[in-house]
């Protein structure tokens, strides 16, 4: 027997888009059923094809009522453990003062790190459940957290250790990311180089034998890291059979996308001034291109990335929050796909399968989540809506009628 069966409900299997008018396909079922067993998905398809009544297949058999269901929605770019506030930097920058400029005074990331530093890991946890939270109302079932605000290897260690405690405390995949280079520490101020070899040498070997990274990523920018200290940070990160993931080209055309590319990252995000023959080299690759339309609405970015170069070339688009406190400070990611339609142009088609299956892919779960299918986790959401493209319809998003985590309803 299966443990639960979910019957009178349309299911959006597999979410996909062409970019073209009418193209969006969502693996639609209409009257459907989909079962579970030990928090995997066992069968899926039309109610007409189960092998039985479906009283005698299941422990718990549950009517939808006519609702929608998707798989469970991913959010694979976050900074989610961070103290602090930085609104007044939003007012600032509403005054006409640049992200760059604040950052180069010491604010911007700097003023992150000290107030997460400055938090107990105690303090740290709970306000990072209480982020956590809204995005599980939100629909969210797998997410990414990186460090990056401790700059420190103890600090970063204690950002890590609170991201994995999230999942022993809700409902939630986690997925955790190292990002040691996220900014240079003040300590290291003029030392770049030295920062460089203390995260070498001393910060990813710490992180590696703590087990607390799923993956390590890095910021690739003027006012972050060159490609070339890129380079080295990468090649230590592989040595511990780490994968990696880049923010990219997302001020200025640094070549970082193809940076991602040459490594065959996971994911290279932002990608606002990847070039063409960085495109091609993701195509090649297999290199998601992770979209942030939260960052680019928050910062009043003018550079749209080049949505038709990763149609043309086959380039997967994956969306997520980058729920952060400069830059992104968002937690519905039908709220994302939303901004990505309207900002981006995507279609609704794409922008599900971003926060779907391509957002797995760029954790590296593209075998485990992300879609409706036998074998999978058995994360699902149902929604009280006309259909899958309901979904990016309203402005800040559309909350779940129920969620379902592991087989389990919440």
């Amino acid at each position: 027997m299966w443990d639960r069966l979910w019957i009178d409900v349309s299911l959006a299997t597999d979410a996909c888009g062409t970019g073209r008018p009418g193209g969006d396909d969502f693996g639609a079922i209409r009257d459907g059923a989909i079962a579970a067993k030990d928090g995997v998905i066992a069968w899926v398809g039309s109610r007409s094809d189960l092998p039985a009544e479906p009283a005698s297949l299941a422990v718990d058999v549950i009517s939808c009522h006519g609702q929608w269901m998707t798989t469970g929605l991913v959010d694979p770019h976050t900074h989610l453990v961070f103290g602090g506030d930085r609104s007044g930097e939003f007012a600032e920058r509403l005054q006409g003062v640049s992200y760059q400029d604040i950052a180069r005074r010491g604010g911007g990331i700097l003023s992150t790190v000290r107030a997460t530093r400055a938090a107990s890991e105690e303090e740290l946890l709970r306000v990072t459940l209480g982020r956590v939270r809204r995005l599980i109302e939100n629909g969210a079932t797998t997410i990414e957290i990186k460090s990056g605000y401790g700059l420190t290897t103890e600090e970063e260690l204690k950002q890590l250790r609170v991201a994995r405690a999230v999942g022993r405390h809700l409902p939630v995949r986690v997925h955790t990311t190292f990002l040691g280079a996220h900014a240079l520490p003040p300590e290291f101020a003029g030392r770049q180089a030295d920062y460089v070899t203390h995260l070498c040498e001393d910060m990813i070997p710490a992180v590696a034998e703590a087990g607390l990274a799923d993956s390590v990523d890095a910021f690739c920018e003027t006012i972050a890291f060159k490609p070339v200290e890129i380079e080295r940070i990468f090649e230590t990160a592989r040595s511990f059979g780490l994968p990696l993931r880049l923010h990219a080209d997302q001020m200025s055309d640094l070549q970082g996308s193809h940076l991602a590319a040459r490594w065959h990252a996971l994911s290279a995000d932002h990608v606002e001034y990847a070039n063409e023959e960085s495109v091609r080299a993701m195509a090649e690759a297999g290199t998601v291109a992770m979209l942030l339309p939260g960052a680019f609405w928050f910062v009043r970015e003018e550079k749209l990335p080049p949505v038709a170069l990763f149609r043309k070339h086959g380039v997967p688009m994956g969306l997520a929050t980058d729920c952060n406190p400069g830059t992104s400070p968002i937690l519905t990611p039908t709220g994302v796909m939303n901004m990505a339609c309207i900002l981006f142009r995507l279609t609704p088609g794409e922008a599900l399968a971003g926060h779907t299956h391509i957002a797995a892919k760029a954790l590296g779960l593209a075998e485990t989540a992300g879609r409706l299918r036998p074998g999978m986790a058995a994360d699902m959401v149902l929604w009280d809506v006309a259909g899958p493209h309901e979904l990016s319809y309203w402005i800040g998003g559309v909350k779940p009628s129920a969620r379902i985590f592991a087989g389990i309803p919440d």
